[in-house]
């Protein structure tokens, strides 16, 4: 067991998971208190390091591509203060820094943990229900249903839409963009068969934000909503002819009776998947593609 304890927080390491715990200290951002306790499981880590610095070092995590829906729904964007993946060291604990990356590197090392990208994710996401409240609207999230819901401060013709309501099979992606400079942010979902251009201040599936305090928290929804969403390596698994395969297996209107049809279609999807025409990814998503229309 290692472990490093300090203000920012607690890292502990038991040769199966890292447990991350973020401390009480003022300096601690809202983010990193909202969200929690972290477990990381080693199999999801891609490295460790430490950087040493006059007053105080840093502890940094990088974990594979695709493994923790956070960092995919901020993509990269979270500031130092808020990456649940950073520890500030101070300088009298640097001994006890290097032993702690000493040990994640060898248990790397004798579990053969490779590197290289995962197809599922390996953390589960921001617990649920969560509501924060920043920029123009109000974002709720019970682990089905997204709403939205607008403030004084929301655009007329956004407002007048009323509030909305989004469920998961709705959406085919979530965005996350902080406030930079000049440039506000933003909370976007991409609705299934509903795309838009329109900037977030008019857009009624997205937030917009301002660069104020609560703005990050709204990177944990994306990231609750992220973990209920296909993995985003389930389409480059897809070779290109795919889709047009599983539009051929679609049920077509008119044709014939569409639940005899649908349930057809399911028998070889079976086939095709058992004869190894598909993959196991492949029949998945070819099979949820027309569950849905039963």
């Amino acid at each position: 067991m290692a472990e490093i304890i300090q203000k920012d927080g607690t890292w502990a390491f038991d040769g199966d998971a890292l447990r991350l715990t973020p401390g009480r200290d003022k300096s601690v951002s809202l983010l990193r208190r909202t969200l929690g306790e972290l477990v990381v499981p080693l199999g999801a880590l891609a490295g460790i390091s430490f950087e040493q610095g006059r007053r105080s070092g840093r502890l940094r995590l990088r974990l594979r591509d695709g493994a923790d829906p956070l960092l995919h729904a901020s993509g990269g964007r979270l500031t130092e203060p808020n990456d649940p993946y950073q520890l500030i060291v101070e300088s009298d604990r640097y001994g006890v820094a290097e032993y702690f990356v000493d040990e994640v590197r060898d248990a790397l090392l004798l579990d053969e943990v490779p590197s290289d990208p995962v197809t599922e994710y390996l953390l589960p996401g921001p617990p649920v229900p969560l509501s924060v409240s920043a920029g123009d609207g109000t974002a709720s999230f019970d682990g089905e249903h997204i709403r939205l819901e607008w403030n004084w401060k929301t655009e007329d013709a956004k407002a007048a839409a009323g509030a909305r309501t989004l469920t998961v099979p709705e959406l085919v992606a979530v965005e996350w963009q902080p406030a930079a400079g000049l440039e506000n942010g933003h909370l976007r979902f991409t609705v299934r068969h509903a795309p838009t251009k329109a900037p977030p201040k008019y857009d009624p599936n997205s937030v917009e934000l301002w660069g104020f305090k609560k703005d990050p928290l709204m990177a944990l929804l994306a990231a609750a909503v992220q973990a209920r969403l296909p993995h985003p390596s389930a389409a480059a698994d897809v070779p290109p002819e795919q889709p047009r395969a599983i539009e051929r297996l679609a049920p077509a209107e008119g044709r014939e009776d569409e639940h005899d049809a649908l349930l057809r279609r399911l028998r070889e999807l079976g086939e095709l998947h058992r004869t190894g025409v598909l993959t196991d990814d492949e029949f998945q998503l070819a099979k949820q593609a027309i569950l849905k229309r039963l």
